[in-house]
Formats: C-alpha cells, sequence, structure tokens
C-alpha cells in the first residue's frame, strides 16, 4: 500500500551530486539527482553497474557523504536520521556472525542502542516471525540456508521498527528460485507494514515486481534519466503477474529507458 504524502516526503533529494577521489583524478559518481519517495512507496533503483546506485543510497544512509546538493529524511539530514534510527539498512550479503545464533544477530544492533533484554528479544521474535523464519532464533546461520539467512538480515533490518528499509541488492546472489521466493515474501511483507522502501536491483522483472516505481539510472555519472510508474499493476502480486501484458509493457518501459540512457553501451 501506499501512505499519503500529505505530510510531506519521506525523502527528498535535490541536486545531489557525489565525487571521489582518486589517484587518476577525479571520479564523478552521481550528478544532479532530484527524486522525492512519498511515505509508504516502494521504489527500486535499476541501472547499469558502477551507475551510483548502491552509492545514492548509501548516502541516504550516511555512509557516504555528498559533494553537491541536499538531502533530507522525514526532515532530518542523513546524519540525524542514521542517529534517530530512523532507517534499516540490508546489505548485499547477510552479515551475520557465525557465532551468535539468529536471534542475537538480530538483536545485536539493539544491544548497541541499549535496548532492555527483554525488549529485544520481544522485537527479535516479531521480526523473524514477520520474514516468515519462526522458530528458528535458537539457530545459527550455518545452519540455514542461503535465502533464510537473507531473510534473517531483513528481520535484523525490521527490529529498528523504523518507517525506511534501504536494500542494497539482497537477493543478488540467491538462485532464481529461492530469489522469486523472496520477491513474494517481501512484496507481502511491504503491504503488511507499509513501510518506506528503496530497493537496489540489477533485475528488470524484479523491479517491476517489487515497486510502485523504478527509478532508472544511467551509465556513471549516475543521473536519473526515467521514473517509470507501476502503480497501474495490481497491488496483491503473485509471480503469475509477470506473465501479463500489464506487466510486461511497465517492463518494456523500463527497458527501453535503459536503452535510451545508453545502459547497454
Amino acid at each position: 500500500m501506499q501512505a499519503s504524502d500529505a505530510a510531506g516526503p519521506a525523502i527528498a533529494i535535490r541536486g545531489l551530486g557525489v565525487s571521489f577521489a582518486t589517484a587518476d583524478g577525479p571520479v564523478n559518481a552521481l550528478e544532479d539527482v532530484d527524486l522525492d519517495v512519498a511515505p509508504g512507496e516502494f521504489i527500486s533503483l535499476i541501472g547499469p553497474s558502477g551507475c551510483g546506485k548502491t552509492t545514492l543510497l548509501r548516502v541516504i544512509a550516511d555512509l557516504e557523504q555528498a559533494t553537491a546538493g541536499s538531502i533530507s529524511i522525514g526532515g532530518l539530514t542523513p546524519q540525524a536520521a542514521r542517529e534517530a534510527r530512523a532507517y534499516g539498512y540490508v546489505f548485499q550479503a547477510p552479515a551475520l556472525y557465525p557465532w551468535r545464533t539468529i536471534e542475537r544477530n538480530v538483536t545485536l544492533p539493539l544491544e548497541v542502542m541499549g535496548v532492555p533484554r527483554s525488549e529485544r528479544k520481544q522485537r527479535a521474535r516479531k521480526s523473524l516471525a514477520e520474514v516468515g523464519l519462526e522458530g528458528v532464533g535458537r539457530r545459527f546461520p550455518w545452519q540455514l540456508s542461503g535465502g533464510m539467512q537473507q531473510r534473517a538480515s531483513i528481520a535484523r533490518a525490521l527490529a529498528f521498527d523504523a518507517g525506511l528499509l534501504l536494500m542494497d541488492e539482497p537477493f543478488g546472489a540467491l538462485d532464481e528460485i529461492v530469489r522469486d521466493r523472496l520477491n513474494e515474501q517481501l512484496h507481502g511483507l511491504w503491504r503488511r507494514t507499509g513501510k518506506t522502501a528503496l530497493f537496489v536491483t540489477h533485475s528488470i522483472q524484479e523491479a517491476v515486481f517489487l515497486s510502485t516505481r523504478i527509478v532508472v539510472m544511467s551509465p556513471r555519472p549516475g543521473r536519473i534519466v526515467d521514473i517509470v510508474d507501476a502503480t497501474t499493476l495490481p497491488r496483491d502480486r503473485t509471480l503469475e503477474l509477470r506473465e501479463t501484458p500489464e506487466f510486461l509493457e511497465v517492463a518494456r518501459r523500463v527497458r527501453e529507458a535503459l536503452r535510451a540512457g545508453h545502459a547497454y553501451d
């Protein structure tokens, strides 16, 4: 579901630029990026490797610094949003500590925050249930499949109970069968919670299936070349949707935007 944006955007990006100094000279990773994300939207960022998708996500999360422009996250700067724990971040790899149980991996950030033990356990069990991992809290990461480990990392991000989820290609390393199942589960989770989501992917099919809008980016320096609306598709989505003319039409528009932005060069 998409929440009203009457209270203002969940994320507002204006004229964003990011440059890195290297031994071969400056590298422009992002240039003149403008984007508003309404509360409750699911936005996918898609583009060729090196176009700045992950950099944009990391700037929002205050893991990288912009060199031009501005970002507002619910009215806060990225630093203030990070300090307020206003978002959960899911990395490309699960990044679970092998010597901690799944429950204790999920509660680790809460421990750092000083959340009382009883509340930590309650939050962990709730977030694990939300991703379909009830009853595995006492297991260790090596006892779970890759897909289950990635769901545990999503549960860890959910444990913050933040309104914003930032996800950096979390399913990219998984096989297609597992990835399809997790796409369905993630879409259902987003619909149930109403959280705002920003999702990095290289898959057109994944972007269209999950999103309310797909942001298409150009090769470096990354710019937004098009924003494709996917709200014409049903809110309740199953994998069968991908065979429909409506789905294929949105996918065609994303593909054409990538081609127009020279993503295939």
